[in-house]
C-alpha cells in the first residue's frame, strides 16, 4: 500500500454491523492498514446476516469489510487481553460501534487508552448525543425517525418514510471517517489523541438540514414551492412531508415515462430551472407560457405548479427515461432517469469509473460490490475482499506485535485467538 493517502496509519477496529465498518472500510481503501478484531467462532455477527449461500460469509459483511485484516482474539482470555492492549500500543486509532457503555465495561475506558498510548484516537459512533436518550441503543431506521428525515419523507396525508438510502448508518459512518483523519491530522501538530464521536441522530440531522432551514422559514409564512401551497391546502407548524418535490428553490417532480405501466421504475426527475424555462415550454408544446403572466416567472408559476407538471408529464409520456434524459440535456434541463438496481449493477460506466466493483472472494465466488465513491487524481484505490474469520491472526503477530513464531505457537496454543479460518493460495 506505499505511497497511499493514508499509508502508515493503523487502524484498530472493534466495529460490526455497519456504520463503524462503513467508515473503517473508507480509511482502508485509503491505504490505512485496518485490524479488524472479531470474536472467536463467530466474529461480526453480519457474516452469518442474510446469507444468500449457506456457510458462506453474507454479503452484508463481504460488502463492507473490504481491504481489512481480521485477528480473532478473546478479550476473557487472559493471553488474549495482552495481545490486545499490546495492539491498542500500536495502533493510531481504534474505531468502535459497540452499545453504549460497553467498551467501558471491557475496561478500556478512555483514560486506560490514553495511559497506554497518549497519542491514540478514540472514535466512536453512538446513537445519540449527550442528553436524555444517550444510552438508548439506535438502529438505522431509528436514527432516520430521530434524525428528521422520516418526519418530512413520504406523502403529506401518509405515514412517515424512511429511506432505502442508509443515512443512519452508512452517513455517520462516513461523518466519522472524516473527523478521524481531522484528528489524525491535529496530532501531527500536538502529539497527542483525542475521542471523535459521531451520534446517528446528529448524522442523519446534518444529511436533513434544508429542513431545518424550511422549519424556520415557516415562521414567516408558508413555503411557496411545496405542493400544498399550490393546491391551497394550510400549513400547520412544522415542515411537511411534500413527497417527490424538489428540496431546493427549483421545483422538481418525478414523473411518468413511456412504459411506466409495466415497469415500477419508468420514471424520471424533472426540475423546472427558470434558466431554462421558454426551452421547456417550446419542448412540451405550450409556446404561450413563455409571455403568460402566470408562467412567466418563477413565482408566478408557484400557484399553478401541479397543472404544470401534468403538462410536462404528458409529454414525458410519449418517451422512454433515457430518450426523455437525451432531448432534455441537450437543452441543459436538469433531470434524472429513476434507474433501478439491476440497471446500476449493469451499468458499463459505472465499472468503468470504479463504482461498482467485481471482487473473487475464495468461498464465494466473484459478486458485485460499490467501490470507492471519493475519488482522488493522484491515488486509485484497488478493491480487496474481505477477510475471512481471523484469517490474518498469525500474520498480524507477526508483522505488527513482532512475535516470533515460538510466541506466537504459544499465544495460539493458549486460545487467545480461538479457531481462525485458512485460505488456500490464492
Amino acid at each position: 500500500m506505499t505511497g497511499t493517502p493514508l499509508d502508515g496509519v493503523r487502524i484498530l477496529d472493534f466495529t460490526h454491523v455497519q456504520s463503524g465498518p462503513t467508515c473503517t472500510q473508507l480509511l482502508a481503501w485509503f491505504g490505512a492498514d485496518v485490524i479488524k478484531v472479531e470474536r472467536p467462532g463467530t466474529g461480526d455477527a453480519t457474516r452469518q446476516q442474510l446469507q444468500d449461500i449457506p456457510g458462506v460469509d453474507s454479503l452484508y459483511f463481504t460488502m463492507l469489510n473490504h481491504n481489512k485484516r481480521s485477528i480473532t482474539i478473546d478479550a476473557k482470555n487472559a493471553a488474549g487481553r495482552e495481545v490486545l492492549w499490546r495492539l491498542i500500543r500500536e495502533c493510531d486509532v481504534l474505531v468502535e460501534n459497540f452499545a453504549p457503555g460497553a467498551l467501558d465495561r471491557m475496561g478500556l475506558t478512555w483514560e486506560a487508552l490514553q495511559a497506554a498510548n497518549p497519542g491514540l484516537i478514540l472514535a466512536s459512533v453512538k446513537g445519540f448525543g449527550p442528553g436524555r436518550y444517550q444510552d438508548c441503543k439506535v438502529y438505522e431506521n431509528v436514527a432516520q425517525c430521530a434524525g428528521g428525515a422520516a418526519s418530512t419523507t413520504g406523502w403529506r396525508d401518509g405515514l412517515p418514510t424512511v429511506s432505502g438510502a442508509q443515512i443512519g448508518d452508512s452517513g455517520t459512518g462516513l461523518h466519522l471517517a472524516l473527523g478521524i483523519v481531522t484528528a489524525l491530522y491535529h496530532r501531527t501538530q500536538t502529539g497527542r489523541g483525542q475521542r471523535v464521536d459521531c451520534a446517528m441522530q446528529d448524522g442523519v440531522l446534518n444529511l436533513c438540514r434544508v429542513k431545518l432551514r424550511d422549519q424556520q422559514r415557516l415562521a414567516h409564512g408558508p413555503l411557496p414551492e411545496y405542493s400544498q401551497f399550490g393546491e391551497g391546502v394550510e400549513f400547520g407548524e412544522s415542515v411537511p412531508r411534500a413527497g417527490n418535490d424538489s428540496g431546493g428553490g427549483q421545483p422538481g417532480r418525478i414523473l411518468k415515462c413511456k412504459g411506466w405501466e409495466q415497469d415500477p421504475n419508468a420514471y424520471i426527475y424533472f426540475i423546472t430551472q427558470g434558466a431554462v424555462w421558454e426551452p421547456i415550454c417550446d419542448i412540451i408544446g405550450e409556446p404561450g407560457w413563455k409571455t403568460d403572466p402566470d408562467y412567466v416567472t418563477p413565482k408566478a408559476r408557484l400557484p399553478h405548479l401541479n397543472e404544470i407538471f401534468t403538462r410536462i408529464e404528458a409529454w414525458t409520456m410519449k418517451h422512454d427515461k433515457l430518450e426523455a434524459m437525451e432531448i432534455l440535456n441537450a437543452y441543459d434541463i436538469p433531470c434524472g432517469p429513476i434507474l433501478s438496481m439491476k440497471e446500476i449493477a449493469e451499468d458499463e460506466a459505472l465499472r468503468a469509473s470504479g463504482t461498482v466493483v467485481e471482487v473473487e472472494h475464495p468461498t464465494r465466488g466473484p459478486y458485485l460490490t460499490v467501490g470507492n465513491p471519493i475519488k482522488l487524481s493522484a491515488n486509485s484505490v484497488s478493491i480487496t475482499r474481505s477477510p475471512l474469520l481471523g484469517e490474518h491472526t498469525d500474520e498480524i503477530l507477526r508483522d505488527v506485535l513482532g512475535c516470533s513464531d515460538t510466541e506466537i505457537a504459544k499465544i495460539l496454543g493458549s486460545g487467545a485467538t480461538g479457531a481462525v479460518q485458512r485460505v488456500a493460495a490464492e
